[in-house]
């Protein structure tokens, strides 16, 4: 019976129209698109992933071997399996051009290449007619970026190792460029027979041979999978297929998604102080209409029920509203958003992330509208008569209270399971509660000091009435300093976080870091390689060590990745090095080394934090299958390897004789003055055309650009969470625009100038303004320290200039909408005012 009665009252409510209630749906609405329109953006990314598994792989499915080709046996069992096989060799060489040197990374190619997809050259022609050459020399493509850099036209020669090609076409599409990962060079294309001659593939050599198979339509990709599992068992093979063409681009696409949804919800918490701030305004305006049924002998839970109904009628279209807006603008911008992406996108209506979206929506506007509607059944009729909500007390009954709790409890367990990034969601929940926390105390502080700054405006009065103002009844400094002052928290800990990473990247690496990395060097060009570096006085130090690459492949006799899951010391194929003595920079923190000459059954010394990680114990056994082979061995010791330097730094130590009879290189790193490293690269070149040489610089830059893109996005996030903090902003504006008309009609009955008056409001702004700019950049600064120290493990300074705007922005922030509903207040007559209040 009370349900019917509400919800007759709730509808005639609603005949009124949205009054009151435009920025309530505004702030619902900009945070339910955020969250959907991340979310879909991300659905249709994984949904041209999947449909074009196929050609970014290169084929329905790729077997890939690290340091070796296909054994004929193995061979035999991909060409009986497949209709069709192509064998691709990747590696990273140096391109040679007269004096010039730069890094590439080379795919070799067979006839059969590319399986699915083709490759684009400029000028058009057939692959296969580029790679075949002039008659004189094999030929080659290359990306545009790597032709003029090393200043090449077509026609013109270059040298890979001792083979010189000639430069065919332009590489303009490479169709399984989503598969190749991470790499440091632009991509050169030759023919798998042309790099016999070029000392390139050696036994050591770091290369990875990727066999891509066109299966049958009829065979199962699980059941190729699984055979294929027992034909390479312990041989080190890796198997990718259609379903995941792309691993890495899927995994950074929905580690991103979630990052990005995390944003968005910091933008629904803003939306959720405006929400709450609307429907306070609103019940304050509902004062006669609440008293009145209260007279009439109408019970609590009728009136709760009748507001609890339309607010919730209105929270759904603000939510519709919102997923209209988040899953539609991606369909209607599909053609733009799939022109701007590196990676296949196919834009749709995808319920998964609506749906998650509504549920956020729903979950955050129960929680901000809870209380406020609890606090006006607790309030007395004659109470209501007098002032809107001055007689409820602070807190609502311990029923509401619980259930707001719960509901707390319910959207952060809802965002842990969307994301699927349980610490960082935590972090950013356990932020944001003690944001509000802090705000709403800086509120509270902000009326005090008001209060106590009055006797210090004597004889200023425009500052006198502003600060009157901030400490008065009306409480306007909770609203300001809660939506403005969270939404410029969140745009702070961004700057903050991101200007450390690029500090940590760009700005610090180059004072510790090496100028080069040298790979794939022979055992018999070390000492020749030595002789050039050490005796170089530009050179202050020089670093090397043998290294093979090996898959973890079980840890205590089971599948690593039971053991380690998703840690991306499991995933894909691992530095390893040896030795026998300790390395002077080798700091064992628990355990001990092998002794001198140790002969026995395999030791291995494991990184200490990743040994954490992971969970492993000294005494534990770990299978790593190099080069085809399985070798176990024990963990005797643990080490600190600092990463950070982009020095030399292995995860995996075994003792020398448990690995130097495999074919492997050496590794080396170089210190030296930026004016000496082009001599230092050409002699190296010159005398080892083998050698790899990594510029560290170069390595950052690609890094820089990797950053670039997430910052963009992260600041979109940080931005549409500030828009609807500025929402709030002009609906506490609004809300208090009659209350300021009667304040200057006071004010101009005393005699004030608008002038003066107009003063009043924009000091009032401006100190609003700038308190929750400062408390914000408090707490984004330390949002910002929490998340570079304990997350990104970086050094954090404060970023001065960005920290400065977040203040200047508050500040103008609380100024446009102050000064923009002011207008309207000195515009009325104070005889019409006044005369409305008797």
């Amino acid at each position: 019976m009370s349900l019917t009665i509400a919800a007759r009252f709730a509808r005639r409510e609603l005949r009124g129209g949205l009054r009151g209630f435009r920025i309530f749906l505004a702030c619902l609405t900009l945070g339910v698109a955020a969250i959907a329109g991340v979310g879909s953006i991300r659905a249709g990314i994984e949904a041209g992933l999947a449909r074009e598994g196929a050609a970014l792989l290169g084929g329905d499915a790729e077997i890939e071997l690290t340091y070796r080709a296909a054994t004929p046996e193995e061979r035999a069992w991909m060409d009986t399996t497949a209709e069709r096989v192509s064998e691709v060799i990747d590696f990273r060489s140096m391109v040679a051009v007269g004096e010039e040197r730069g890094l590439t990374q080379v795919k070799a190619v067979d006839s059969a290449y590319p399986l699915v997809g083709t490759v684009a050259l400029d000028p058009a022609m057939p692959l296969a007619d580029a790679l075949a050459g002039d008659g004189t020399l094999p030929g080659a493509v290359m990306e545009r970026v790597l032709i003029d850099r090393m200043g090449l036209t077509v026609g013109d020669t270059f040298r890979l190792g001792t083979q010189d090609f000639r430069l065919m076409a332009a590489l303009t599409r490479e169709p399984d460029s989503g598969a190749a990962g991470f790499g440091l060079g632009p991509r050169t294309i030759v023919a798998s027979p042309a790099l016999a001659n070029s000392g390139l593939l050696v036994a050591g050599s770091l290369y990875e041979t990727k066999y891509r198979l066109d299966l049958p339509a009829e065979l199962d990709l699980l059941s190729a999978k699984a055979a294929a599992e027992e034909t390479f068992a312990n041989k080190g093979m890796r198997w990718r297929d259609a379903r995941n063409g792309a691993p890495g681009i899927a995994r950074f696409v929905d580690r991103l998604g979630a990052f990005l949804v995390l944003v968005g919800l910091s933008g629904l918490a803003v939306g959720g102080v405006g929400v709450s701030a609307a429907v306070r305004a609103y019940l304050a305006g509902k004062t006669h209409v609440i008293a009145t049924l209260r007279s009439l002998g109408a019970e609590r839970r009728v009136i709760f029920l009748t507001y609890f109904l339309q607010i919730g009628a209105l929270a759904l279209l603000g939510i519709a509203l919102g997923l209209a807006l988040g899953g539609g603008v991606p369909v209607l911008l599909a053609p733009l958003l799939t022109a701007a992406l590196p990676v296949p996108a196919v834009f749709a209506l995808y319920p998964e992330p609506l749906a998650e979206a509504a549920v956020y929506g729903i979950l955050t506007a129960l929680i901000f509208t809870l209380w406020p509607l609890a606090r006006t059944g607790e309030v007395k009729a004659a109470t209501l008569f007098r002032d809107a909500m001055a007689g409820a007390r602070a807190l609502p009954p311990l029923p509401f209270v619980l259930a707001t709790a719960a509901l707390v409890a319910a959207l952060v367990g809802v965002a842990v399971l969307f994301s699927g990034t349980v610490t960082l969601t935590l972090w950013t929940a356990g932020g944001l509660t003690g944001a509000l926390a802090v705000l709403a105390l800086a509120a509270l502080a902000l009326r005090r000091l008001s209060r106590r700054f009055r006797r210090a405006a004597r004889g200023r009065p425009a500052l006198r009435w502003a600060i009157a103002a901030i400490g008065g009844t009306r409480d306007e400094a909770t609203p300001v300093v809660l939506s403005l002052g969270l939404g410029l928290a969140v745009l702070a800990a961004v700057g903050q976080i991101d200007g450390n990473l690029r500090r940590a990247i760009s700005g610090n690496l180059p004072d510790i870091a090496p100028s080069y990395f040298f790979v794939d060097i022979q055992r018999d060009q070390m000492p020749g390689f030595l002789d050039r570096v050490e005796n170089d006085p530009a050179v202050s130090k020089v670093e090397y060590a043998p290294m093979l690459r090996g898959v973890v492949a079980r840890i205590n006799d089971r599948p690593a990745t039971e053991v380690a899951g998703d840690h991306w010391v499991v995933r894909g194929d691992r530095g390893i090095t040896y030795a026998d003595a300790q390395p002077a920079n080798t700091r064992i923190v628990a355990g001990e080394w092998w002794p001198l000459g140790y002969d026995g059954p395999p030791q291995i010394s494991f990184a200490r934090e990743e040994a954490e990680e992971i969970g492993l114990s000294l005494g534990d056994t770990i299978t790593l299958n190099i080069l085809g082979r399985d070798i176990t061995g024990t963990i005797t010791s643990f080490r600190e390897v600092d990463f950070s330097t982009a020095g030399m730094g292995f995860v995996l130590a075994v003792n020398e004789n448990a690995l130097k009879g495999a074919p492997h290189t050496f590794i080396a790193t170089v210190y030296a003055e930026p004016q000496a490293e082009a001599a230092i690269l050409r002699d190296l070149a010159n005398q080892f055309p083998n050698i790899t040489a990594i510029r560290v610089r170069d390595a950052i830059d690609q890094v820089s650009i990797m950053l670039n893109g997430i910052a963009s996005a992260t600041s979109w996030g940080a931005a549409a969470t500030l828009l609807t903090g500025f929402l709030v902003l002009i609906g506490a504006a609004a809300a208090g625009e009659q209350a300021r008309s009667y304040e200057a009609a006071i004010l101009k009955t005393l005699g004030a100038t608008r002038a003066r008056i107009l003063s009043s409001f924009a000091l009032r702004a401006a100190l609003l303004g700038a308190g929750a700019g400062l408390v914000a950049l408090a707490a984004g600064i330390t949002g910002g320290w929490a998340v570079s120290h304990f997350v990104m493990e970086t050094e954090f300074a404060v970023i001065w200039p960005s920290a400065l705007g977040i203040v200047a922005g508050g500040v103008l922030a609380t100024l446009l909408a102050g000064l923009g509903f002011a207008r309207r207040s000195l515009a009325t007559r104070p005889a019409r005012t006044l005369r409305s209040r008797e």
